[in-house]
C-alpha cells in the first residue's frame, strides 16, 4: 500500500539571511513528531568560484545525494543539527545540482514517515506544491534573491524576522518602508503577515491548512 504524502510546510526566503532556519526550528518545536528537509543547491565550476571553496561542491553527484538520519547529518550549529536539536523526528539533507532539485525533493519526501514535514529552501517550490508556504524577510532592508518574486507568488504567509525585540507594528513598519523604496512592485497580494509574537497564530494557520487538530498550548 502506498504511503500517503506528508503535509508539506515550506520555509523560503525573500533574501539571504532572512531567518529561515530559525523559523523552521521554531515550527519544528511546535509541531512534535514532524520531520525536516534541508535543501542545499550547489554549484560545480558554474558559479565562478573555486570548487574547493564551495561548501557542497565535493558532495555533488550525477544523482541527488540525500543524507537521512542523525548519524548521517547531525553537526552541532549547522542547519541540520539545529533541526535535530529543535526536536525533528528525522532530518533529511538534500544536496543537489541545478537540474536535480525536483528529483532530490521527491526522493526525500518518499523517505518521510511522519504526518508532516518542514522543508527549508527556495527552489523546490518551483517543482513541488506545498500545503502551506511561508516566505521569510527581514523587518527592514533585504537583498532580494533573483527568485524572490516567483517565490512570493507561491507563498501563503510572510514572516518578518528581527534581530532586536521590535514589536509587530514596528516590524511591519520597517518592512513597508523598505518595500516602498524599491524600484519594483513587490506585491504581497493581501497575504497574511506574521512577526515574532504571532507564532501561536501562525501554527494555527498551518494546522488549519493541513487539517491537523488545534492545540491550546504552544
Amino acid at each position: 500500500m502506498k504511503q500517503p504524502r506528508p503535509a508539506i510546510v515550506a520555509v523560503s526566503g525573500l533574501s539571504s539571511n532572512a531567518g529561515k532556519t530559525t523559523l523552521a526550528c521554531e515550527l519544528i518545536e511546535r509541531l512534535p513528531g514532524w520531520e525536516a528537509i534541508k535543501l542545499t543547491r550547489g554549484h560545480y565550476r558554474s558559479c565562478g568560484k573555486d570548487p574547493s571553496g564551495c561548501c557542497v561542491s565535493d558532495l555533488l553527484r550525477d544523482e541527488p545525494l540525500i543524507r537521512s538520519g542523525r548519524d548521517a547529518n547531525y553537526e552541532k550549529g549547522k542547519d541540520t543539527g539545529r533541526f535535530w536539536d529543535a526536536g525533528a523526528a528525522n532530518v533529511h539533507w538534500v544536496i543537489v545540482g541545478e537540474d536535480q532539485v525536483e528529483a532530490g525533493i521527491s526522493r526525500a519526501l518518499s523517505r518521510v514517515k511522519s504526518a508532516g514535514v518542514i522543508v527549508e529552501g527556495n527552489s523546490f517550490l518551483e517543482h513541488v506544491a506545498a500545503d502551506f508556504a511561508i516566505i521569510c524577510a527581514r523587518a527592514g532592508e533585504n537583498k532580494l534573491k533573483t527568485s524572490a518574486r516567483r517565490t512570493l507568488e507561491k507563498a501563503d504567509a510572510l514572516y518578518l524576522s528581527t534581530i532586536d525585540d521590535a514589536d509587530r507594528g514596528t516590524a511591519i513598519e520597517r518592512f513597508e518602508q523598505w518595500r516602498a523604496s524599491l524600484s519594483i512592485d513587490l506585491n504581497l497580494n493581501g497575504m497574511a503577515i506574521f512577526a515574532r509574537g504571532d507564532m501561536p497564530k501562525l501554527i494555527e494557520s498551518i494546522r488549519e491548512s493541513v487539517s491537523l487538530p488545534s492545540v491550546v498550548n504552544f
